[in-house]
């Protein structure tokens, strides 16, 4: 059998710059490792969801590892809160929430200029969390890398449904899935119930309770950051609200090899556990290219105890500095060339491993438009998978392992003859 590393690029699709001659960055890049792989490989194109929807990531990652992700995507809410080791339970409501910059209804930057460093987040949690209470309902807010975060709304009496929209306008909801828009209006939307019970109203009362408090428009942390020149993070959006745990097939029962998931984002772990992936902790160094670095190897070690390994790189989608010109002093934009022009790829110089182990095989995913370009195709929405409430009063990651045994698996040493025995 042999290995296989799968790895996704998010964000290198862009659109032409005429600064790069009407090229993308991609385009202008020098990427001689990604070439090299080109002229050694297949190319091709996919859908991960469908012709004209911009999926988010995990939701394009369910589909590429090979499940539908109309059947059997729980939302994008409940993949953060378990990921990030929330306790969540069918019926709970789970959103995914960003940080964001308003100016009354009016959103300035709905992540707040990506300059929310993960420290200021999680004491601007701790404040909604000591200082907001909900009518009846319970609730946790838990900051998680930068400007992202998970939001759990436990309620008092019955169950509360995911079947509500998103006020974060630069998503929609299509089903359980969450796609970007090409054009929306930048102003904070109302969280309105998508189908007519109760469980879905007071789901999208309690979100709009939440959402407008509006409590960090007096935080320290938000007066501290306006001073030093900083966008203040005083909103908190939601989207791709979640109210139950599927029941899914662990990936090596249905495919065979074992899978370990580099786990970087709250996100990727949730994808893990629910898919039955060996969770591989991905360290994150502030520099690019140390951080590819780092991940070679590390790829390179988590290998010798999987099948197959999946890495999921986000970094390129980040705004990288642009030299000022008369009057852009501090101006960003998204240009992800700086990062491409050094030719860093996953598992650095192409080659033919040697000592007698056997070359992986590489399935390199560019993915985008990613973020808030694309098109939601539009559809009426599809009903929600079937709820699971037999998972109500234990642990989170107990119930996890109950349905996927062994996901909490972590690499180890193993010969070839091994893992062929073993899968």
């Amino acid at each position: 059998m042999h290995r296989l590393l799968c790895v996704c690029l998010d964000g290198l699709g862009d659109e032409p710059l005429a600064e790069l001659g009407h090229r993308t960055p991609l385009e202008a890049a020098e990427t001689p490792v990604l070439d090299e792989l080109a002229r050694r490989g297949i190319q091709g194109l996919v859908h991960t969801v469908g012709p004209d929807v911009a999926p988010e990531s995990d939701i394009a990652v369910f589909a590429i590892r090979g499940y539908d992700p109309h059947e059997s995507h729980p939302g994008r809410g409940v993949l953060e809160a378990i990921g990030a080791g929330m306790d969540f339970r069918g019926g709970d409501l789970a959103h995914r929430v960003n940080f964001a910059r308003a100016e009354g209804e009016q959103i300035v930057d709905g992540r707040v200029g990506r300059d929310l460093p993960s420290e200021d987040a999680r004491a601007l949690a701790r404040e909604v969390n000591d200082e907001l209470r909900l009518p009846g309902p319970t609730f946790e807010f838990r900051a998680t890398v930068e400007h992202r975060g998970a939001l759990v709304i436990r309620a008092d009496e019955g169950t509360l449904s995911a079947q509500v929209t998103n006020t974060d306008p630069a998503y929609a909801k299509l089903g359980t899935l969450g796609v970007a828009l090409e054009t929306f209006e930048d102003k904070v939307a109302w969280a309105e119930p998508l189908e007519e019970t109760e469980e879905a109203r007071r789901a999208a009362d309690l979100t709009n309770t939440f959402v407008r408090a509006r409590i960090l428009d007096a935080s320290g942390v938000n007066a501290r950051r306006r001073r030093e020149g900083r966008l203040p993070a005083n909103l908190v959006l939601t989207r791709d609200a979640g109210d139950h745990l599927p029941k899914l097939q662990p990936i090596r029962e249905r495919f065979g090899p074992s899978w370990g998931c580099f786990v970087e984002m709250p996100v990727e772990r949730g994808i893990a556990l629910i898919l039955g992936m060996g969770e591989v902790e991905a360290p994150a160094p502030a520099e690019l290219g140390q951080r590819y670095s780092v991940w070679t190897a590390l790829a390179a070690e988590a290998l010798e105890g999987y099948d197959a390994l999946y890495v999921h790189i986000k970094g390129l989608g980040r705004p990288c500095p642009r030299r000022p010109g008369p009057g852009q002093a501090g101006h960003h934009r998204d240009d992800r060339s700086g990062v491409l022009r050094r030719g860093a790829a996953p598992g650095g110089p192409v080659h033919d491993s040697g000592g007698g182990h056997r070359r992986p095989r590489h399935f390199v995913r560019p993915e985008g438009p990613h973020g808030r370009t694309g098109s939601s195709g539009g559809g009426r929405p599809r009903r929600p998978a079937r709820r699971d409430r037999s998972l109500r009063g234990a642990g989170c990651r107990e119930r996890l392992d109950r349905h996927h045994p062994g996901c909490g698996h972590r690499p180890q040493a193993r010969s070839p003859d091994a893992r062929v025995t073993q899968g």
